[in-house]
Order: C-alpha cells, then structure tokens, then sequence
C-alpha cells in the first residue's frame, strides 16, 4: 500500500511540469529553433527520409541516455526502455517545424503494439516505449503539422 502511495504521488510530481507547459500561452513564444537539434543524447538516427517537402528524422535512445541528458534521475519502476524522437524540417530552407500532431506506432518483435502521441519538446516531438524484446520492430509515424497536410513514413529499427 505505501509503495503504490508513493508511486501515485511520484506520478503526480512528474506530471505537475508537463500540465504547466501545457497551460502556457505557447503564442508569445519565439518558436524559431532553427539552431535547435536533437543533441539532448546521442541515440541512433534511425531513419531519414523526405516526405512531401518535410525532412523527418527519426532518433532512437535508450531511457537511461536520455534522463541523464534532461540531468533526472531514472524512475523506478518504467517499463519503456526507449525514447523515440522525430524532427521535422522544411527540405528547402532546413527550418524545423516543431507545431503539429504526430502519432507514432510500434509493432514489436512479437506482434505486439504501441501507439501514441507524440509530443512537443525542445524542437522535437517525442515519447517513451518499451523496446525490450530484441529483435526487428516495425515503426509508422503519421503526422499532421502546422501547413495541414497528412504525412506519413515507416521503417524498422532493430534492438540488437
């Protein structure tokens, strides 16, 4: 009973920023991160292609790479094992276009699937998934930015 208070109280703790953030009037910002990249941990780029005049590169890290980049401690307990990452920049002028919806789709080594939305954070959009099974996991990203236009990409990564 104490250890499910205290996880109870630690998920509100961590969920207490991310609500704040979202509360923020993001329209006074100055959203140019054009000189922003996904350094934040090394990870794999994963893949890499152009779609429709959006360059989408997709970064894989492991958890622990990237709480130590965000300087946070690992949770105990956190079933995801990876970080995804997905940039998206203009192909003709390299700006990032970091305002839109993604939802990015896992499909493990043994079928099994996880699906969310990915969201913004330091000139990408991302999120936690449990890449623990080794093996082949099959990865589609459908995302909508500012301009409208539904695109799409797929690729596999392996975990070795």
């Amino acid at each position: 009973m104490k250890k499910l208070v205290v996880l109870i109280a630690a998920a509100f703790a961590l969920s207490a920023p991310v609500a704040s953030i979202a509360a923020m009037d993001h329209g006074a910002m100055n959203m140019d991160h054009g000189s922003m990249n996904m350094e934040h941990g090394s990870g794999d780029v994963a893949h890499e292609e152009v779609v429709n005049g959006v360059k989408a590169t997709y970064k894989v890290m492991s958890m622990k790479e990237h709480m130590k980049a965000m300087k946070m401690e690992m949770p105990k307990g956190m079933k995801e094992t990876h970080h995804i990452a997905a940039e998206f920049k203009d192909a003709k002028t390299g700006k990032a276009l970091t305002e839109g919806e993604v939802k990015l789709k896992l499909q493990g080594p043994d079928k099994s699937e996880q699906t969310k939305e990915l969201m913004g954070m330091q000139g990408h959009f991302g999120a936690d998934f449990d890449l623990s099974k080794k093996g082949k996991y099959g990865i589609m990203c459908k995302f909508k930015l500012k301009d409208g236009q539904v695109r799409s990409s797929k690729f596999w990564y392996t975990v070795k």
